[in-house]
């Protein structure tokens, strides 16, 4: 072996900001250290099975994996001990000296000061092992990669003052021990009676058994048991599990205390074998948003783990579900390269997608209050399957929930099937607004007629929301109607008597039209009389395919450039204020209020102004005018 034989090392900054964290933040929530360290020991059991389907010697004569739990009282030392892959001394120093998972700076933020939480979120950062020293002061590790010979042990040893130091040492077996020194206040974690119940509840469903010692003669140890059920829960016929085992799997698999909203337990057999359990959280995680996320399910190929976060079994918008999936017909040595070619995996990703989305209907029927915390959860991914699935939309868009002018309430709480059931006779359109907020939505003036004729409009803000409604075209064989576009189709809806009245005004008002078309020049393709607006003086139509000012919004953040729109501006001429600007002789005072009519409605539709100086200068100086002539 070449370098030093002992080495004292410094922690990275993250892990001395996490040590700190453990040691003073997580105290009365010390108990998930053993969830965590009996976890990593699954994974590096799971790896090393992985890695024996190519280099089967890697075995050898140990190939009943499993995981050893020890409490010694006297000694006031935990040991959990694995016969997985261990590591290499370079491994080591870099599994456990440093935090190598981008988003740590994330982790921090995320955390809340409620200690349960945070601890959660130990295991979703993948820095479980640094929960040793909760209840530790002194932690040592013990390891030998697979494959390695004895002599290429490692002793790791820390007691988090900010270095640890790492040597060679001979190790007879494979894999890793653990042997956490107890704080003189954690020397409960040592009792046998303690770690079994520990084991019962968080472990239960590993696929490895965990074996602690049995009582034998005279309070001495005796032989090794398995103190979990060692079976993958998974693999057990749906009959036999309980409620209350899927939700403790879930939160194993999910590092998530927060119960799952729902779940689907299902085999396929026939041209495909595979079994799936499906669960729909009950909370989004805090990188929901990020694309680019790791994501995806926990992968078996006939009980043999293959990986985390396999992702090529859902489409992106059901990012948010967590689970696993076992096959019986992918090859053991699969890869996420041949996972994107392979056309079995595309037909499982089919059914899984299925599955997921009648598992919501099915919530959204059952249990309407969980459903709509799923909405407020991931509702706005959901809708992201409305661009990106165009083969399951008839399946999403039911699932789709939105706030409404039905009721004052702002809770997207409304679905299609219920607008479509509300709809006036006559009715051929399902109308929406889209505004930067539901409040600004309800009180647009692109709605106001509709409202008038009471008219359910859909309310909508969130900021996929443009991009998706341009995706989609009916339900129910309705069409969707964008208030803020085009014209109304108000169709039979609008009776003989207001057809009238709105030809005679815009024949009446063509000289008004046309002076304002000439004062605002290349900034409005037309001016024309109001059939949406009631109680405002005008309003921004964009032609159908525009962009709306949302979607302008997010190009130019993205410096992107922004296609240049020429709306059409509406008067309402029963307004005061437009009934005003028709009278006024001065061309110059003409000029000015149809420009600052024209920024109003530019405002109203959520745009942003040019020049808003201007703006607030010809404002002041029609106030001023007002002011003296009052």
């Amino acid at each position: 072996m070449t370098g030093p034989q002992k080495e004292t090392l410094g922690f990275q900054a993250e892990v001395k900001q996490l040590l700190q964290l453990m040691i003073h933040s997580l105290y009365s929530h010390r108990e998930i250290f053993l969830r965590e360290l009996i976890s990593n020991a699954s994974d590096a059991n799971d790896k090393l099975r992985f890695e024996a389907i190519a280099t089967p010697a890697l075995l050898a004569d140990d190939a009943a994996l499993s995981i050893w739990v020890d409490g010694d009282s006297k000694a006031g030392t935990v040991t959990i001990r694995d016969n997985g892959i261990g590591m290499t001394r370079e491994e080591a120093i870099s599994h456990l000296g440093t935090i190598a998972r981008s988003g740590t700076s994330e982790f921090f933020k995320n955390l809340s000061g409620d200690q349960q939480k945070d601890s959660q979120l130990i295991g979703q950062f993948g820095v479980g092992f640094y929960s040793a020293f909760i209840v530790a002061d002194r932690v040592e590790v013990l390891t030998r990669r697979a494959g390695a010979a004895p002599e290429e042990g490692v002793r790791w040893e820390s007691n988090a003052d900010g270095q640890f130091t790492v040597e060679q040492v001979t190790r007879k077996d494979r894999g890793t021990s653990i042997i956490l020194h107890l704080k003189q206040d954690a020397k409960e974690f040592a009792d046998s009676w303690r770690l079994r119940s520990l084991i019962h509840r968080y472990s239960d469903h590993l696929s490895f058994p965990v074996l602690m010692a049995a009582s034998g003669k005279d309070g001495e140890p005796g032989e090794y048991e398995a103190v979990n059920q060692a079976k993958a829960l998974w693999t057990r016929p749906r009959t036999e599990i309980t409620d209350e085992e899927y939700r403790q799997f879930y939160e194993h698999i999910g590092h998530d205390p927060v119960e799952p909203l729902a779940w689907s337990h299902n085999r396929v057999e026939g041209k495909r074998d595979y079994v799936s359990l499906l669960y729909i959280p009950g909370r989004a995680p805090f990188d929901l948003w990020q694309r680019d996320a790791a994501r995806g399910l926990k992968l078996y190929v006939r009980r043999v783990f293959i990986m985390d976060d396999a992702e090529q079994f859902l489409p992106l918008y059901l990012r948010f579900v967590k689970g696993v999936l076992d096959s019986s017909d992918l090859p053991l040595n699969v890869s996420r390269e041949l996972l994107q070619q392979d056309a079995e995996v595309e037909a499982m990703k089919g059914g899984l997608t299925r599955r997921v989305l009648d598992m919501l209907a099915k919530l959204a029927t059952d249990d309407a209050q969980k459903y709509a915390t799923f909405w407020k959860e991931f509702g706005g991914v959901l809708k992201e399957g409305l661009a990106e699935d165009r083969s399951n939309r008839d399946k999403i868009l039911p699932l789709l929930r939105f706030a409404s002018t039905h009721g004052g309430d702002d809770t997207p709480a409304t679905s299609l099937k219920d607008y479509v059931a509300r709809m006036k006779p006559g009715q051929e359109r399902i109308y929406y607004i889209i505004a930067d907020s539901i409040e600004a939505a309800r009180s647009s003036p692109y709605i106001e007629q509709l409202k008038a004729h009471g008219l359910e409009v859909l309310l909508l803000s969130e900021r996929v929301d443009e991009w998706v409604m341009g995706q989609v075209d009916a339900f129910e064989g309705k069409r969707f109607k964008d208030a803020a576009r085009g014209d109304l189709e108000l169709g039979e809806l609008a009776s003989e008597a207001e057809k009238t009245r709105t030809e005679a005004a815009a024949k009446e008002s063509e000289p008004l039209l046309k002076r304002v078309k000439e004062a605002l020049g290349e900034k409005t393709s037309e001016v024309r009389v109001s059939t949406r607006l009631t109680d405002s003086p005008s309003c921004l139509v964009l032609g159908e395919r525009d962009l709306g000012a949302a979607m302008r919004r997010i190009l130019a953040a993205q410096g992107q450039k922004v296609p240049e729109t020429s709306p059409v501006l509406e008067l309402n001429v029963e307004h005061p204020i437009v009934k005003h600007l028709d009278g006024l002789k001065d061309e110059a005072g003409f000029t000015e209020l149809a420009q600052l009519l024209f920024d109003q409605a530019a405002l109203a539709e959520g745009g942003q102004l040019a020049n808003p100086a201007d703006y607030v200068r010809r404002l002041n100086r029609l106030l001023v005018r007002l002011a003296v002539t009052a």
